[in-house]
């Protein structure tokens, strides 16, 4: 039963609560005379092993300390670029204070560490004692699919929580974090790995982008290669530039022509030329312009957004058409447009954004202004000059007794450079390989004069004149082609 006797004394309590404090300032102090010994007297990587184990302890009793939360996403949409950095500062930082890691292993790369979730590692800088946990928390999170079903799936949020000594608060806000972000970009650039991700449905998967094409192995019109060169170099050093002029800093390209005439591979090229990552945008994927924004504001700094077949990936005829656009279309244009030109546009910056395709007059205009795709590059068929790169690249040879025949040749037919280095990559020496190529040539511009012969033949049968009688009397009359679905006339 509860009674006045059990309550202990003012004087008790104060006894209990001084007792506790001086042994908590006890504790403290023993922890940094610990500290203060194991920086002298005891080898790094044991040193680091100690402070790891004690760092909990020390904040929890240190009411002084303070801890910064890093998240992966900003309002779950834009990738924090100082997640990212921390990332790659804590994996290159990792001490054998950790007790477990993650370790990955990619086809031709060496062996991955990272750290595993609510690991902490230790980090020392400038007297400061930081110390950095990775944090991961699975949701379930719901989305229609394209066929308009309800599904679930699990996605994880990953953020960073750093915790030091309150009073060096100033000194990491103003010295720390950015020396973070500093060194995870030398980092970066010296294993430098592009990458290509695949975009849609909120899911970044990616793999390294391992073609090895580059703009010296691309056969493609030397001058037309130059210029492109020269606009890449262009739009790096322009930053302050498109500051000061008021623009996003992006830059769009429109790669057109027949199949097989190498568009892909100058989309690598570029990659491989700039250091950037690729993602590849497949807007069937896609059910709303809300999701494509949502995958397309996601996307990193330093990166080329790739639509291929655009012609075929959206419903984009004339928006001044009659009839407007089909309402089954999932994305819209206006929604694609207000990305790429739009307030959308500055989500980001140093962006290149490519569309492919092989019809270019089947686009809709509004795509193809200035400020959109303010550069046309048109892939034509294999030019004698691409020829002779690919000669070099596949058979070393810079010269040969064929090459003039080749050259007359590959001027008379349209042959695809895909086509050419099919050819090439055939077995044998260089001569079996280029008279197979003649042999090849020649049968396409067979193939090219019976064709026209039979167009001809049918442009004749089509004006053939005919005897007809008129009031008894005869006349010529010239057979015309039945037009838009009538009957054609005599």
């Amino acid at each position: 039963m509860f009674s006045l006797n059990s309550i202990p004394s003012t004087t008790s309590v104060l006894s209990a609560y001084t007792t506790f404090a001086a042994s908590a300032v006890l504790v403290r102090t023993v922890v940094n005379e610990v500290q203060s010994m194991t920086r002298q007297l005891i080898p790094q990587q044991l040193q680091q092993k100690i402070l790891s184990k004690i760092g909990t302890l020390f904040g929890i009793l240190n009411s002084s300390q303070m801890s910064l939360t890093i998240d992966e996403y900003h309002n779950g949409l834009i990738l924090n670029e100082m997640f990212e950095a921390s990332e790659t500062y804590v994996r290159a930082n990792i001490s054998p204070s950790v007790d477990r890691l993650k370790v990955t292993k990619l086809p031709r790369e060496n062996f991955l560490f990272s750290m595993n979730k609510d690991e902490t590692i230790i980090d020392i800088f400038d007297g400061m004692h930081l110390f950095w946990k990775l944090i991961c928390i699975e949701n379930q999170k719901s989305r229609y699919s394209a066929n308009g079903m309800l599904v679930s799936e699990n996605v994880e949020n990953r953020s960073f929580e750093l915790v030091f000594n309150k009073k060096y608060k100033d000194k990491v806000l103003n010295s720390y974090l950015p020396y973070v972000l500093e060194r995870s970009k030398s980092i970066k650039e010296e294993n430098k790995v592009i990458k290509l991700y695949s975009l849609g449905n909120y899911l970044h998967k990616n793999i390294n982008l391992e073609h090895p094409s580059t703009f010296d192995t691309l056969a493609m019109d030397p001058e037309m290669k130059k210029e492109l060169m020269d606009d890449l170099d262009r739009f790096l050093s322009r930053r302050t530039f498109y500051k000061t002029i008021g623009k996003a800093w992006k830059r769009g390209y429109l790669l057109y022509g027949p199949p097989g005439t190498g568009k892909s591979s100058l989309v690598a090229a570029m990659a491989n030329y700039l250091k950037f990552d690729v993602y590849d945008l497949e807007l069937s994927s896609l059910n709303s312009n809300t999701e494509l924004r949502r995958s397309l504001v996601s996307t990193k700094n330093q990166s080329i957004l790739v639509i291929e077949d655009i012609d075929c990936s959206i419903e984009s005829q004339n928006r001044e058409a009659a009839g407007g656009y089909n309402s089954q279309s999932q994305i819209t244009l206006s929604g694609l447009l207000n990305f790429i030109d739009g307030l959308w546009s500055s989500c980001g910056d140093e962006r290149i954004v490519v569309f492919t395709t092989n019809y270019k007059e089947r686009l809709d205009p509004a795509l193809l202004r200035p400020g959109r795709m303010d550069m046309h590059i048109h892939m034509s068929y294999c030019t004698f000059d691409g020829f002779k790169i690919l000669a070099s690249n596949y058979l070393g040879l810079r010269n040969h007794s064929k090459f003039s025949e080749i050259e007359k040749l590959i001027t008379e037919v349209e042959a695809t450079p895909a086509e050419i280095a099919e050819e090439l990559m055939k077995s044998g020496g260089g001569d079996t390989v280029l008279a197979g190529l003649v042999v090849f040539l020649e049968k396409k511009k067979k193939e090219k004069v019976e064709s026209n012969v039979g167009k001809e033949d049918e442009v004749k049968e089509e004006n053939k004149e005919v005897d007809v009688k008129v009031g008894g009397q005869k006349q010529k009359l010239r057979r015309s082609k039945r037009k838009r679905g009538r009957k054609s006339r005599i």
